[in-house]
């Protein structure tokens, strides 16, 4: 259990370029030394076992866990009742020095939320939620704000108010 693994949560609406950011910001980090887990939150539902694949009988036969491994990858799929917490899954989470969240906007963790001008309409999250807005407008909020290009400077904020604050 590693209930002191910090977490962030990358929000915006759809198409303002959450996944984006998120694939930018790893790269910084990982340059930087940090193990990098990501969560993706998805209301819909998701599948990973494809029809005809063995992972997809064994789930279709009745297992409740099917797990998947090779040398270089490890995947478990459980059913469950309910969503999960996040703060249930960060729990399941090891070896990594942050944990970044696509979505996950009702959470209680810290966010950095992705607003552009083309996908119209206010911030979704209140001020006090944010440690940053990523965004190719001015705001006229006193928020935090980055453009689509200041990367190292998002991470550094990040290692700052995040990595170096675990407590």
């Amino acid at each position: 259990m590693n209930p002191k693994i910090p977490v962030i949560s990358v929000v915006g609406k759809s198409d303002a370029g959450k996944t984006t950011l998120i694939v930018r910001l790893i790269p910084e980090l990982k340059r930087r030394g940090y193990r990098v887990a990501t969560v993706k939150h998805d209301v819909h539902g998701f599948d990973i076992d494809h029809p005809g694949k063995d992972t997809w009988f064994h789930a279709r036969a009745g297992a409740d866990v099917v797990a998947i491994s090779s040398p270089n990858k490890l995947a478990f799929i459980e059913k469950v009742q309910n969503e999960t917490p996040l703060d249930e899954i960060r729990k399941r989470i090891k070896n990594v020095d942050l944990i970044i969240t696509e979505g996950y906007k009702r959470e209680d963790k810290p966010k950095i939320e992705v607003h552009r001008a083309a996908v119209k309409g206010p911030l979704l999250c209140r001020p006090e939620e944010l440690l940053a807005v990523v965004t190719d407008e001015p705001l006229n909020e006193n928020i935090t704000s980055f453009g689509f290009d200041e990367i190292e400077s998002l991470v550094n904020l990040i290692e700052t108010k995040i990595l170096t604050d675990k407590d």
